[in-house]
């Protein structure tokens, strides 16, 4: 194996000018850099990269903390997430949280222990014990997905990166007010979670903008899960007056109303008007089409990388919040026609209202770009 001191040899430059192409430690003359690029790559040669992060105190490694990996909007997110780190030469670690506050807290201890360089990180409901971890280790730390308003051990906080939720949730809600829906359900996410919250203040803002007046027996909690969201689907139902239209808070909660609503024969929209927040990829194959919120999954993982960055370039800055806009999905299960033409062809897509701290979305990554970056495992 081609050592430091051949690309030295080859380039006509020193092994300390080599070291500080590699690390950064030092500005190099453009066409010196170019050099020691060229004999790099002539002679095969591959950094090592433990010796490196002795010199430079950096492993170029990102610790990346989410739960329900499989759910296919947090599988977009890692997509988001894996393809902004590679692109600035980063690895990453994985674990589960299992959206348990306990295992959570070992997890993230696990990834600070490999010595990431920072941590993006979805909390769960109940995020002390993370936080307070975080701060008091000062762990560069970017919150996705779920934010968190209360600053940890006198800290200014973190640095967050979301969607925006309540207005898009309070979209739904008006779209079926304004197709003459009286009684308007909600399966909400679980308890404790900022996505939860959002979401149940855009129902009520909804409510509130169609003149209906807000029934706390028509809000039962599917706990951001399939199963959970099917008991509280059919606890719905059941009620003496049911809602004459649903809305449910993610996609996994989607799948268990529609288990439920099958089970009691009922048809979308026929019977029930359906709504959802998270489009995702099968949407458009359902009969009908479901209307949906569309989340940018992906840009909000190449966000929280773009953030992380930031952060570690300069520690001391103010933390920051980036919200993203949402996407509103009209389609058919609304209770909406067909537009003549359409059927079979992708649902209009209309931008929900932006807000401030917004940022522009990435360019779609290469299929070389997916997926290819070196990744540990923590479970």
């Amino acid at each position: 194996m081609a050592t430091m001191a051949d690309v030295a040899r080859s380039a006509g430059v020193s092994v300390a000018t080599v070291s500080h192409v590699l690390n950064g430690t030092r500005p190099v003359l453009p066409h010196t850099r170019q050099a020691v690029l060229d004999a790099m790559d002539e002679l095969g040669y591959t950094p090592n990269t433990l010796a490196r992060s002795l010199v430079t105190s950096r492993t170029r490694s990102i610790g990346l903390a989410v739960s329900a990996i499989s759910n296919p909007y947090f599988t977009e997110i890692l997509q988001g997430v894996e393809a902004g780190a590679l692109e600035h030469g980063y690895s990453l670690l994985i674990a589960d949280p299992h959206d348990d506050p306990v295992h959570e807290r070992k997890v993230v201890q696990l990834l600070h222990e490999r010595r990431v360089d920072g941590m993006i990180v979805a909390p769960s409901a109940d995020p002390r014990e993370l936080l307070a971890y975080l701060g008091r280790h000062k762990v560069p730390t970017v919150l996705l997905d779920r934010v968190v308003d209360t600053p940890v051990d006198g800290s200014a906080g973190f640095d967050q990166v979301c969607a925006d939720s309540a207005e898009p949730m309070a979209r739904l809600v008006t779209h079926l007010a304004d197709l003459g829906h009286r009684r308007i359900g909600l399966v909400a996410g679980l308890p404790g979670l900022s996505t939860t919250s959002e979401r149940l203040t855009g129902y009520r803002d909804g409510l509130t903008a169609a003149g209906l007046v807000y029934d706390e027996r028509l809000v039962v909690h599917g706990d951001s899960e399939s199963t959970a969201s099917e008991r509280a689907t059919t606890a719905l139902l059941s009620l003496a007056t049911p809602p004459t239209a649903l809305v449910t808070a993610n996609n996994a909660m989607t799948i268990g109303a529609l288990r439920a609503l099958r089970d009691h024969g009922m048809s979308v929209p026929d019977d029930i008007a359906l709504c959802c927040f998270d489009d995702f990829a099968w949407a458009d194959l359902f009969s009908p089409r479901l209307t949906a919120i569309a989340q940018p999954s992906r840009d909000i993982g190449a966000q929280a990388v773009r953030v992380l960055l930031d952060r570690l370039a300069s520690p001391d800055g103010p933390a920051r919040t980036v919200r993203l806009p949402c996407t509103f999905v009209h389609r058919t299960s609304c209770g909406c026609a067909e537009e003549p033409g359409r059927s079979g062809r992708p649902a209009r897509r209309e931008k929900a209202a932006g807000s401030e701290g917004t940022a522009k979305p990435s360019a779609p990554d290469s299929p070389e770009q997916s997926l290819t970056s070196v990744k540990g495992t923590i479970s």
